[in-house]
């Protein structure tokens, strides 16, 4: 048997998860993270089928793993996965989609910026009547 604390507990913490998942704030952050997956995958594509290419044409591979291998140690012959190895080929790839990633989300966001920023407000038009119109106001209020 459920004592009465134990349910108006439950009701308060169920009401203030309701309240946190109805602000604005996670849902922004629900969008943001649905949108972020999406340009996840532009990016992976941009790399997939534009950088490794242009990667393979100079290279010869589609990307640089393979390349700038230098073993250190010999392990087992019958495992060439013993070895050790500095694989700076890799660590150059993974540069590579890092500029690129960097390259898109800056595209991103600089075209997000300039389509929230305002218009520039449009100059108003007074005419020489009106101003002339004001400073008798003026001159007449200073008496």
């Amino acid at each position: 048997m459920r004592h009465s604390w134990f349910n108006t507990g439950v009701k308060n913490l169920l009401r203030e998860f309701k309240e946190f998942i109805a602000t604005g704030n996670m849902v922004e952050i629900a969008v943001a993270f649905i949108l972020g997956a999406a340009v996840k995958q532009v990016i992976d594509s941009v790399i997939a089928n534009i950088a490794n290419p242009i990667i393979g044409a100079i290279f010869g591979e589609t990307n640089l793993d393979g390349l700038l291998r230098i073993t250190l140690r010999k392990g087992d012959k019958a495992d060439p996965a013993d070895d050790t190895v500095l694989a700076i080929g890799a660590v150059l790839t993974q540069l590579t989609s890092l500029v690129l990633v960097g390259a898109v989300l800056f595209v991103v966001v600089k075209a997000y910026n300039k389509f929230r920023q305002p218009p520039p407000p449009t100059p108003i038009q007074i005419s020489e009547v009106d101003v002339l119109v004001e400073i008798r106001e003026l001159l007449k209020a200073r008496g």
